[in-house]
């Protein structure tokens, strides 16, 4: 039977915790109401991010243990709920027979990465895409986790969406999902790493991944985007904010000179429970 590392973690400032562990990629939050429990892709990275939290934060107290994977699924589906954004209702399957009125529903089982609507990162980008004209568009969701945002993304018109992830679990995931919506067409799940691999671009672009993968990748995220399309990004802490918006506002790294004009532009954002989401123009005229 499978296992996931996990760390226990008990310490009064989450968002401080999340962002020491940021460089160790944890996959998921698991909030116990006054304790809380990360996931990690290897006990290797969980062990680092104990020892860094012990390092930058001596008060808290965390510790590892590895979880089978059905005891993992079996807790969080006793409590989940439908969450509901706007036009848009993300419901386990066993709530999918019924949404909140005037709004569209999406099938998520519950899985190892964030994507079922209750992290708000997750929301963040849910909102930013229903601030865009989708009809038509293609749309690249990078970081993909449960399908959630590439299956939101053809609900609300887009033409096709696809989904990559570095994780291979995570695309299994995402392609179950993909099998118990039905409704969802044109919609493709595959493994890749955005960083290294070719990858096709498309109009919109959404990556839900780390303050510090966000500025690492910006200019490969920008690149994805076809010239006049839009990227919408979340993931970071507030205190993340100014070096996210440098790596994609910040002078171009194409131009000849330190002011180039950058190829974006911020378009919106939003903030939920001191998480950011970020949107922005990818200049018509930029070179590709």
């Amino acid at each position: 039977m499978a296992t996931y590392p996990a760390l226990d973690v008990k310490a009064g400032d989450v968002d401080r915790v999340l962002a020491v562990v940021d460089d160790y990629s944890p996959t998921a939050v698991e909030d116990h109401n006054g304790s809380f429990t990360l996931y990690f892709s290897s006990g290797a990275q969980r062990d680092e991010a104990g020892r860094a939290l012990a390092r930058e934060m001596p008060s808290t107290i965390s510790s590892p243990r590895e979880i089978d994977d059905e005891d993992w699924a079996r807790r969080p589906q006793r409590a989940l709920t439908s969450v509901t954004v706007g036009r848009l209702t993300i419901a386990p399957p066993w709530l999918s027979s019924s949404s909140a009125p005037g709004t569209a529903i999406i099938a998520i089982t519950p899985s190892m990465g964030f994507g079922t609507g209750h992290h708000a990162t997750t929301r963040l980008c849910l909102h930013a895409l229903q601030t865009l004209e989708l009809t038509d568009q293609s749309v690249l969701d990078v970081g993909t986790g449960s399908g959630v945002l590439a299956l939101a993304a053809r609900r609300l018109g887009a033409s096709e969406a696809a989904g990559v992830d570095s994780d291979l679990d995570a695309v299994n995931s995402a392609r179950e999902n993909l099998a118990i919506n039905h409704w969802a067409t044109n919609v493709w799940f595959d493994k890749g790493d955005f960083l290294t691999e070719p990858l096709r671009p498309a109009n919109v672009v959404t990556a839900n991944l780390t303050g510090t993968l966000l500025v690492r990748g910006a200019a490969r995220l920008v690149d994805l985007v076809l010239p006049g399309g839009t990227l919408v990004v979340s993931g970071l802490l507030e205190d993340e904010r100014p070096s996210v918006l440098q790596a994609f506002l910040g002078p171009s790294s194409r131009g000849t000179s330190e002011t180039a004009r950058p190829p974006t532009e911020l378009r919106w954002s939003g903030d939920e429970d001191g998480w950011i989401g970020l949107a922005f123009n990818v200049g018509p005229d930029r070179p590709v």
